[in-house]
């Protein structure tokens, strides 16, 4: 894979469900380009560990337990971050969960709000409050995670597609809002991407990766490096004309 090189010094990155898969990876990269990096999730002990990792290489990182449900350790969480680095700069929204399909007659009310607590309050919770310090800078760029969910729908899995849809939904609305205050805002919406949830679904039945990768034009599932190049590519000065897109990273999928 080509890779491309953003110089992020002296911004600050704020990444959700940061410890883990597609979050992992764009730590990392805004590490490697020189941000200081928020690493945010309710794992805290994943996130301190990768903090502990990039600081040993003299990366400035920081580890934030939060549970992006709840608003109030959202808030939390972007003010521990601004007295950490002194700003917030660009933003991946990236914690999400999805839950075994069922079909639509026989969901559980506590699945439904699960799935919408994580995918669409958690993201509705944290462009909040990045964009109130957004708004105050008069700069940032935000990148919320929907999916290739976001783009068609799904056999037995309607909450988790209709949050994903939702994303795209207040993307765009940001982006029309808030372009006048010098802030961004963008959507990914990955296809089937290398992670620990990909891995878990496919242990647990849910999911032939032979099959998915078969499904589309590249013929393989997608790296998580992959969805960080994306992101990168949104929050850096090469996309400075780019906002209110929901950009699929789905090797075809969603062509077909």
């Amino acid at each position: 894979m080509t890779e491309l090189t953003y110089d992020f010094t002296g911004k600050t990155a704020f990444v959700t469900g940061g410890s883990a898969g597609m979050g992992e990876a764009t730590v990392r990269a805004f590490a490697e380009a020189d941000a200081n990096v928020a690493i945010i999730d309710r794992d805290a002990d994943a996130a301190q560990r990768l903090a502990d990792e990039l600081a040993a290489k003299g990366r400035k990182t920081v580890a934030i337990t939060c549970d992006v449900t709840d608003e109030d350790q959202v808030a939390a969480a972007v003010r521990q971050t601004i007295a950490e680095f002194g700003s917030l700069d660009m933003a991946f929204n990236n914690a999400g969960i999805m839950l075994p399909p069922v079909d639509s007659a026989d969901e559980a009310k506590e699945a439904f709000d699960q799935i919408v607590g994580v995918n669409l309050k958690g993201v509705w919770a944290s462009m909040k409050h990045e964009l109130k310090q957004m708004r105050q800078q008069g700069s940032g760029s935000i990148v919320n995670c929907s999916s290739l969910g976001g783009l068609v729908g799904g056999d037995g899995r309607t909450t988790y597609h209709a949050t994903k849809h939702g994303v795209i939904g207040a993307t765009k609305s940001v982006a029309l809002q808030y372009g006048k205050h010098g802030v961004r805002c963008n959507a990914v919406c990955p296809g089937t991407i290398e992670t620990p949830m990909v891995a878990r679904m496919a242990a647990g039945g849910e999911l032939d990766v032979e099959a998915a990768a078969a499904g589309v034009a590249l013929g393989r599932l997608g790296k998580p490096e992959e969805i960080a190049a994306a992101v990168l590519w949104l929050c850096s000065d090469a996309a400075s004309y780019v906002t209110g897109a929901a950009l699929p990273v789905d090797a075809g999928h969603t062509a077909q």
